[in-house]
């Protein structure tokens, strides 16, 4: 299968030209970016994920489907489902 990537890569000074001449894809309506603050990033951490595992899993099909119908990256929704309920755990045992 011989697919065309709709991933492109611009330097920042190609982006600027691209705007400048109108050509940018970017929305006119798109929100402007809102600034996290500084006490954000004081907080702020740098979470590394551990390695993963591959695993054979039975799941119910209604529970599959339902984070199927939820579009492209469903494995990754429920693995945060469970890591949001692991994390649950460790806290309150």
């Amino acid at each position: 299968m011989n697919v065309k990537s709709t991933i492109v890569r611009h330097s920042l000074s190609e982006i600027t030209s691209l705007r400048e001449r109108g050509d940018d894809r970017t929305s006119g309506d798109a929100p402007e970016p809102v600034s996290l603050g500084a006490e954000f990033w004081k907080s702020a951490r740098v979470v590394v994920p551990s390695g993963k595992t591959s695993v054979h899993l039975r799941l119910d099909s209604d529970v599959v489907e339902w984070f199927r119908a939820r579009g492209k990256g469903h494995l990754t929704r429920m693995n945060a489902v469970l890591r949001a309920y692991v994390e649950v755990q460790k806290h309150s045992a």
